[in-house]
């Protein structure tokens, strides 16, 4: 079949197999210019790993530090009349090039909030590993099912206290408008803890550990997003950061029982992902920082910023901030950066879009997560939707 991009709104529901597989192996070829990791750890395991920055986390791992990964992720599995998912070409596209250098790569699909894949994934461990050295927990699922209680929460991405009204964009048209987003109440508050919180995280830990899959060093990471003073109101002092204080919370309780420095929140700069181009504020800020940084030969995305982590700031000394956390958002917050961003934003409107920022590149970088806009992949050739090239 042809496959073409199906786009509505924040969503692609098409993912072509060359384009995807196409994509991995340069965000590889990228990490292999970069050269070598030799302190980082050989046994990893990526939870949501099958894009943005998890894939990033596996492909650094396995590429440039010689692991063996294990990755979980819950994708749509192609079909002959269907195209699968683009995080399930990705994973196949990711375990065809690491045994072509001898790794042996293991991904398990399935719901990782649920009980039944963290034993399964236990079970797994043992027999390929005996144990782990990191976990790279990167979810970033809108629902979450607590095992034990069997209630279902829905996160909410709204203020907190009062209405906001704020500037945004539709991406398809490119329009800026101002929109007016209700508070959340307790219980949605509540509910986007549950699901975007530490607590699915900790319990990864407190199981992992139980069952002695941790090896000594054992460290694991979780990654966030934390953001400037423009997309606080929505954003860090919204629903949103409600949860990720608990996720730091979370981080010291796993600190407690393994020991300092076993494990850090990462806050990582604004990319284009699914997940983050469903929050109001997001998409048009990202396409004026994107501009902004490009400018001045800052910009990172997700590979160039997960090679960075992995190299510069995962060593025993390796500064954090207040709150213990691990910043690589550093290169967006820097005063240049956020100062020019600031200046542009009052600015910004549908006319000037063009001049002050670029929604090109931030649609480029949206389609290029299902594999569509990669130069080299001829979109008009049949392709079967159940194969993998490579």
């Amino acid at each position: 079949m042809i496959i073409e991009p199906r786009v509505r709104g924040f969503i692609c529901t098409t993912a072509h197999p060359v384009g995807c597989a196409t994509n991995v192996r340069e965000q590889i070829a990228y990490v292999l210019r970069q050269g070598a990791i030799p302190e980082c750890p050989k046994r990893v395991a990526v939870l949501g790993c099958s894009t943005g920055y998890g894939l990033a986390s596996r492909i650094v791992s396995t590429f440039a530090g010689g692991a063996d990964t294990i990755g979980v992720s819950l994708e749509r599995e192609a079909s002959e009349k269907k195209p699968g998912s683009a995080g399930w070409y990705n994973n196949r596209a990711f375990e065809v090039e690491a045994r072509k250098i001898g790794r042996s790569p293991l991904t398990l699909e399935g719901d990782a909030f649920s009980n039944e894949l963290k034993k399964t994934f236990i079970d797994a461990v043992r027999e390929k590993f005996g144990q782990l050295d990191m976990l790279v927990y990167s979810m970033a699922a809108p629902v979450r099912t607590d095992p034990d209680t069997g209630k279902t929460y829905r996160s909410a991405i709204k203020p907190l206290g009062e209405p906001v009204n704020i500037k945004t964009l539709n991406t398809e048209s490119g329009e800026v408008y101002e929109t007016t987003i209700a508070p959340a109440s307790e219980d949605e508050a509540a509910a986007t803890v549950a699901v975007m919180g530490g607590e699915d995280w900790q319990r990864w830990i407190d199981q992992l550990a139980d069952a002695g899959v941790l090896a000594p060093g054992f460290r694991t990471l979780n990654y966030t997003y934390i953001g400037s003073e423009l997309t606080w109101p929505i954003y860090w002092h919204g629903t949103l950061g409600r949860a990720k204080v608990d996720l730091d919370r979370k981080a010291e309780a796993i600190r407690g029982r393994l020991g300092e420095g076993a494990a850090r929140v990462v806050a990582l700069k604004a990319v284009v992902t699914q997940a983050s181009s469903a929050i109001p504020v997001v998409p048009l800020y990202g396409t004026v920082l994107f501009k902004v940084m490009k400018k001045l030969g800052l910009h990172e995305g997700c590979i160039e910023q997960i090679d960075r982590l992995f190299r510069t700031k995962l060593g025993k000394d390796a500064a954090v901030d207040e709150a213990q956390r691990l910043r690589v958002d550093d290169w967006e917050l820097s005063p240049e950066v956020q100062q020019e961003v600031l200046r542009r934003w009052p600015l910004l409107t549908t006319e000037t879009m063009s001049e002050l920022a670029d929604l090109p590149e931030y649609k480029s970088q949206f389609l290029r997560l299902f594999g569509f806009g990669i130069d080299g992949v001829d979109y008009k050739q049949d392709v079967d939707p159940t194969t993998v090239p490579g």
